[in-house]
């Protein structure tokens, strides 16, 4: 019986290269669906010799198998949503949020706006503990354990990607279980490696307009540290930079133009730069600080939003606005990369293109 490359890397335990090779040293082409039956039975007798022990990850993100291939080659819990194979250090962690319903799983799993996905614990009844595939995926990165996600449909799994733990590692929500009461449930904050985000189901239904305008408003802060919504790990924004902002958006605004709110959608992402310049086009990222680890994060956020921003049609020039000005190699890269820098000075602000 035919099989795919991916059933076949699986069966094999060789990786799906080997297979591709294979069947170019036949004079075959590689099949865009599954192999047929002397196909299937060439790279067998061909392989036979070839196979290894022990066992290794073999699937290439996007692959879609049935899950009984999967246990058959790594083994493991056969009913559980975390299956933690004896053969492999990986975690295998299936989501399925809508058929999860009646456990409560789809309270809180899907894609988030930062790019993560939040995953639900194992566990239907009561509240869920660190044990078994909770308390693997808890320990994955202290123990090296890739995990491994893949979404359900049917008896089929199809594999989305590498992913490990976030910060924080999980939160606890109050989720229903099967007798429909509520309980302390795990969110599990898992940040992609290797993965194909895209293919994940969002928390909430994507917008169909992949940039939006709304107005500005000066930011609100106050002597403490503030955690503020971010990329895959924490971002922390001081008063100094909602004090930055504050300050050059009321002093674009003096200038004649008007500052706005942009949100940009990607991937089932939804992110957003401090303010929206619509007249110039302007897509601005501040940033508390002139140092090094600062500008570097600043260039590589502005140019990912300038451009999603010229995608949906939209006129963008990346701007990164700091309170000093840094050292002359990064206002030169700034310059080299097509950004324009905007610092802080006696007079407001001083523009450097």
């Amino acid at each position: 019986m035919g099989r795919s490359i991916a059933q076949l890397s699986l069966e094999l335990n060789v990786p799906q290269r080997l297979i591709r090779e294979t069947l170019s040293t036949l004079d075959e082409h590689e099949p865009t669906g599954q192999l047929n039956d002397e196909q299937t039975t060439a790279v067998r007798t061909q392989l036979s010799g070839h196979t290894v022990e022990p066992r290794i990850w073999t699937l290439e993100v996007g692959d879609t198998v049935l899950r009984q291939d999967l246990h058959s080659a790594y083994g493991g819990q056969q009913r559980s949503g975390i299956i933690t194979p004896k053969s492999v250090r990986d975690i295998l962690a299936i989501s399925s949020p809508k058929s999860g319903a009646r456990h409560g799983y789809d309270a809180f799993e899907g894609l988030q706006s930062d790019g993560s996905f939040a995953y639900t614990g194992q566990g239907q009844v009561g509240d869920q503990h660190f044990k078994n595939g909770n308390g693997a995926i808890r320990d994955s990165v202290e123990r090296n354990r890739p995990i491994r996600l893949f979404t359900k449909n049917g008896a089929s799994v199809t594999y989305a990607g590498e992913f490990t733990t976030g910060v924080p590692v999980f939160t606890t929500k109050r989720i229903l279980d099967s007798k429909k009461n509520f309980r302390e449930g795990v969110i599990f904050n898992l940040i992609p490696v290797d993965a194909d985000i895209g293919a994940l189901e969002p928390l909430s239904a994507p917008p169909t307009d992949v940039a939006r305008t709304s107005a500005w408003t000066p930011p609100d802060f106050s002597p403490f540290v503030v955690e503020a919504p971010a990329p895959p790990g924490e971002r922390v924004v001081s008063r100094i930079e909602f004090e930055l902002q504050r300050d050059f958006g009321e002093w674009v605004g003096r200038e004649g133009h008007t500052p706005l709110r942009l949100q940009l959608h990607s991937a089932g992402a939804k992110i957003e730069p401090d303010l929206y310049i619509e007249e110039s086009g302007w897509i601005v990222e501040a940033k508390k600080s002139s140092a090094r680890e600062f500008v570097r994060t600043a260039i590589g956020q502005v140019l990912d939003y300038a451009r999603l921003a010229r995608e949906s049609g939209r006129t963008a020039v990346p701007v990164i606005l700091l309170p000093g000005q840094p050292v002359p190699h990064l206002v030169s890269l700034i310059s080299e990369l097509g950004i324009v820098l905007v610092v802080r000075d006696d007079d407001g602000f001083k523009i450097i293109q």
